[in-house]
């Protein structure tokens, strides 16, 4: 994709590489980034990742030996809104250069596999030291790239002073020259194997080849202390947790897949979901699996991943629910059911949303007394009866 200045795209990928290219042999440029917050400007002098402070200490943005910026969206800290990238020219003032001598350039925005994702040409500049290339920014929960292509007058110290950096005499000093890398389509750089998700964190499943695969998504947990003696076999009640799903299909229909109604789905038909199991323990070591056919993502409009107390206490402490969602060539995603004050029985784990070819999933772990309390919260229309299994 090709982008004007000013247009704005959605995020799809995790891990990003972000390259300036341009014919200009002259010119010293530099690449940067500021990771702001909501108020524009950095909170420390962390947030600041240039060749003198190469990786965040997040390890959420890294600028390479080859002058590119890679960032990973699932490490960027929760006070960062936006990450400006920047290109400088060294010494422009002294050398008496601007961005008016550059030619060709482009910045590239490539995936985890090499793969590019968009382009942007940056209109030609006249007495401009330094250039906001692009910004990534938070939306409703999401990630998006806006191709901004703003020039500036006074280098890395004008920058460095708009985003609340107090530019020092060692900041400016040039580094070492350092060994070239180059890069190419099929060159990779690190992914994460696994990512904790934060209540409201979302991260986007990587599309390997044509389709996503299948998604399984697991829940774990565990079986409460038991009681001996005379008294433990009436004690000893146990906890039965049920993992299901609600779903609506592009083409507008909607229900649930569950043990109870014995409603276990399909993944060769609608709704391309499938309960494989049904632990009613918590002694299974593979606990209960939602199985997710990632060949129909483009008939899957959005999916709420929950879990309710079929018998027992409502005690999640006890039952230290953890939800797992894994996807072929993507990291592990680990949902904690982690907030253990609430008596209802019924919980809210994840909500996968289809964003074009692949899956966004968002951490919620919310409580509600029964299955039609969540689903008006979440505005999904299904009526409801009680069951059994």
């Amino acid at each position: 994709m090709e982008l004007r200045k000013g247009q704005k795209i959605a995020l799809n990928e995790n891990l990003l590489k972000i390259i300036f290219e341009r014919n200009s042999g002259a010119l010293d440029i530099d690449m940067a980034a500021f990771l702001l917050q909501s108020t524009g400007k950095v909170k420390g002098d962390e947030d600041f990742v240039f060749y003198g402070n190469p990786r965040h200490i997040s390890g959420s943005v890294t600028h390479c030996n080859d002058d590119s910026v890679e960032i990973d969206l699932t490490k960027i800290p929760r006070h960062v809104e936006k990450i400006s990238i920047t290109a400088t020219i060294y010494e422009a003032d002294e050398r008496k250069q601007n961005f008016s001598k550059i030619s060709g350039a482009v910045l590239r925005l490539k995936d985890f596999y090499g793969t590019e994702i968009a382009t942007f040409a940056p209109e030609r500049f006249t007495v401009e030291t330094a250039i906001v290339l692009g910004e990534i920014y938070r939306y409703k929960g999401a990630w998006k790239f806006n191709a901004t292509g703003a020039g500036y007058k006074g280098g890395l110290a004008a920058l460095c002073n708009d985003f609340g950096i107090e530019v020092s005499d060692e900041m400016t000093a040039p580094p070492p020259p350092p060994p070239q890398k180059t890069y190419s389509n099929n060159q990779k750089f690190e992914q994460p194997k696994k990512i904790e998700l934060r209540k409201g964190q979302r991260v986007n499943l990587i599309k390997r080849g044509s389709t996503l695969g299948e998604i399984v998504i697991n829940l774990n947990w565990k079986r409460p202390p038991q009681n001996s003696g005379f008294f433990g076999q009436f004690l000893n009640r146990g906890i039965d947790l049920d993992l299901a799903c609600l779903y609506e299909l592009k083409d507008g229909r909607a229900g649930a897949v569950q043990a109870l109604g014995n409603l276990f789905g399909s993944l060769t038909n609608a709704p391309y979901i499938a309960l494989d199991g049904d632990d009613r323990t918590g002694e299974s070591e593979g606990g209960e699996n939602l199985r997710i056919n990632g060949k129909f993502v483009n008939k899957i409009q959005r999916i709420l991943i929950f879990t309710f107390i079929y018998e027992g206490a409502a005690n999640w402490e006890e039952a230290q629910g953890v939800v797992t969602v894994k996807c072929p060539g993507s990291p592990e995603l680990i949902v904690r059911m982690d907030e253990y004050g609430s008596e209802n029985k019924t919980c809210a784990i994840a909500l996968l949303e289809n964003v074009g070819e692949t899956f966004s999933v968002e951490k919620i772990v919310r409580f509600y007394h029964d299955s039609k309390e969540m689903d008006e919260d979440f505005d999904w229309g299904l009526r409801w009866t009680v069951g059994r299994k």
